[in-house]
């Protein structure tokens, strides 16, 4: 069972890759670029997000290219978990392949999280609790090869077992 209990940094449909991790970064080791994680949108966000913080995004986060770059930022700048109404293709995998949690909601719930709220998930039975509102809501909870990928924390740990 894996939870994740961080605050929620709000983004809304579209944000591609470039937006993610900003192509000029790309180029430096990940501690480095992951510091500048979403500054095109959000210039404070890797100076402000913390350990288990929660991105709650709309429709194809994480579009564009196929860099593995933007799932690699994310979970270096601290945010433990992704949850929006769907992803790019290639991001999630990447995601994923980073053992960084990619959850899809439906559009009420995502409609529902304010920026800020703190937000209990348990990602494998795909449940979340609102600790600023005392909602519940349900997620796409990870099965199959998803699920045993992200137990062991990523696809390579999964596959030098």
């Amino acid at each position: 069972m894996r939870d994740v209990v961080g605050a929620v940094w709000r983004f809304g449909d579209d944000i591609d890759t470039d937006v993610i991790v900003p192509s000029q970064y790309m180029r430096y080791e990940a501690d480095r670029y992951a510091q500048h994680v979403m500054e095109p949108i959000a210039p404070d966000f890797a100076d402000k997000v913390e350990q288990g913080d929660i991105v709650v995004a709309g429709r194809n986060f994480g579009i564009g290219s196929s860099r593995e770059h933007a799932a690699i930022g994310l979970q270096r700048a601290g945010v433990g978990l992704v949850i929006a109404k769907s992803f790019g293709r290639i991001f999630y995998r990447n995601a994923i392949n980073q053992g960084l949690p990619a959850l899809i909601a439906d559009e009420e719930t995502i409609d529902d999280i304010e920026e800020g709220d703190e937000l209990a998930v348990n990602v494998f039975a795909g449940t979340v609790e609102s600790r600023t509102t005392g909602e519940d809501y349900m997620l796409e909870a990870p099965d199959g090869l998803i699920r045993d990928i992200l137990l062991v924390g990523g696809a390579k740990r999964y596959y030098s077992d």
